[in-house]
């Protein structure tokens, strides 16, 4: 398995559209870095928010989670609470070849401060936005900026295609759009 760089994703961006929109060079002026890197993606966080709230008391359960538990926001700044977390996605929209694992981890602009950013493995043949989390392990009030670097995502060649891909199983979340809670499949 290797790395791929830059001049490897930027061919599979123009050839197959494996990122949308994509930004040829890193930008940085004034901002949170983003765009194409040595060897990976620096992607932008969009614009949509849902901030995690306990106004109602409400348990955390993966297997049923309240809806009520989060406050939409649509905004530039997302302010995520002291000890909390937010739910965003990614500006771009990725289509993953069936020969890439895609491992995603958070930019040091962000971890310095205390803000975590988590997302899984994009397995191969997985296409959508990536919903993005933002935890921020802080005592304080923390700040997202819309439109800019959150997080860097790094190509994972495979040695051999795998046997079957998230797109043959039909993944639960593949083609997602939007911020895109947890899904549990009933038995």
């Amino acid at each position: 398995m290797s790395i791929m760089p830059d001049h490897w994703i930027r061919e599979r961006s123009q050839q197959n559209a494996m990122i949308e929109p994509f930004v040829e060079n890193m930008k940085r002026d004034g901002v949170i870095s983003y765009g194409l890197s040595s060897y990976g993606y620096d992607a932008r966080v969009a614009d949509e928010f849902k901030i995690f709230t306990n106004v109602d008391s409400a348990i955390v359960d993966p297997k049923n989670f309240s809806t009520e538990s989060f406050v939409d926001r649509k905004t530039d700044v997302c302010i995520i609470p002291p000890n909390s977390f937010a739910l965003a996605r990614t500006v771009e929209y990725f289509r993953i070849p069936r020969d890439v694992l895609v491992i995603c981890l958070g930019k040091s602009t962000y971890a310095r401060c205390g803000i975590i950013v988590n997302v899984t493995p994009l397995e191969p043949e997985w296409e959508g936005h990536v919903t993005l989390e933002f935890s921020n392990t802080t005592p304080l009030p923390a700040k997202i900026y819309a439109n800019e670097g959150a997080c860097q995502f790094l190509f994972l060649k495979g040695d051999s295609l795998c046997e079957v891909s998230y797109g043959d199983r039909k993944g639960k979340y593949m083609g997602q759009t939007g911020v895109t809670l947890q899904k549990v499949e009933k038995a």
